[in-house]
């Protein structure tokens, strides 16, 4: 699941490293298996994405990383 708002603008919330244009944060939520504590968690993943005109390609940097509270 992606969730994307206004308030998550990147030229405002952070600076990107690259110089790519159309630059935007994506957040996504996944669940993944703690196996030393034998549990679900819930983490919230938080990318730059960016267009590299000089590849022709998109990067999806991770910029942050984060449990949530079950």
């Amino acid at each position: 699941m992606i969730y994307r708002s206004a308030s998550q603008d990147a030229s405002t919330a952070i600076t990107p490293f690259s110089a790519g244009v159309d630059v935007h944060l994506e957040m996504e939520r996944c669940v993944s298996w703690n196996e030393q504590e034998r549990v679900s968690e819930v983490e919230e993943l938080i990318y730059e994405v960016s267009w590299i005109p000089e590849l022709g390609a998109w990067r999806r940097f991770l910029r942050s990383r984060q449990k949530l509270q079950n």
